[in-house]
């Protein structure tokens, strides 16, 4: 699968953090859900009701309850369920999944100078296939990041409207991320 090409002919990415987010994105015209919440108890289940759908599940690894932070989860998602990729902040997760077939996006909260930096230099050491920035209302930083490296960036993160969406892809963002139902429609 290409998945820079999906994201260019579907630059909206649905994000949800509960079952009615879950819901409301498998009734929009989206072909990526971001799965922002679950426990290692459901999240199987989560994952085949977007895949039962027709969408791709990426699995946002840091927020599932009950799966630690090391590699082993990565591992947990590949054997029980049928995600399709894995979001994490951490290098060592983005590494293992990428290890194991998954379609990886390293997520980055840009609130500083430094964190600005740190983008750049970490994701040198994983290679994630994409990266995300938050917030995603930020089109000085976005076109910067996009100059910077070459891997994919995804906007996520106060996203609100269309100039927003606007503002983040003539930036030069491939996609955009949002848990607003209201957009994924747009």
């Amino acid at each position: 699968m290409d998945w820079k090409e999906l994201m260019a002919d579907c630059p909206v990415i649905a994000a949800v953090k509960d079952m009615e987010g879950l819901e409301a994105s498998l009734r929009a015209d989206v072909k990526v859900v971001f799965v922002l919440f679950g426990t290692v108890c459901n999240i199987a289940e989560i994952v085949e009701r977007i895949k039962s759908a027709d969408r791709l599940a990426m699995v946002h690894l840091d927020l599932i309850t009950g799966l630690s932070a090391k590699e082993v989860s990565v591992d947990f998602i590949r054997r029980n369920t049928r995600a399709d990729g894995i979001i994490s902040t951490k290098q060592p997760i983005i590494a293992r999944a990428a290890e194991l077939g998954f379609c990886t996006v390293q997520r980055f909260f840009v609130i500083d100078s430094m964190a600005l930096a740190n983008v750049t230099r970490r994701h040198d050491a994983c290679r994630p296939d994409f990266i995300e920035i938050l917030p995603g209302v930020m089109p000085k930083i976005i076109r910067r990041i996009c100059r910077e490296t070459p891997i994919p960036v995804i906007a996520g993160g106060l996203i609100a409207d269309k100039e927003d969406i606007m503002g983040a892809l003539g930036a030069g963002a491939c996609a955009i991320s949002t848990t607003n139902p209201k957009i994924w429609n747009m």
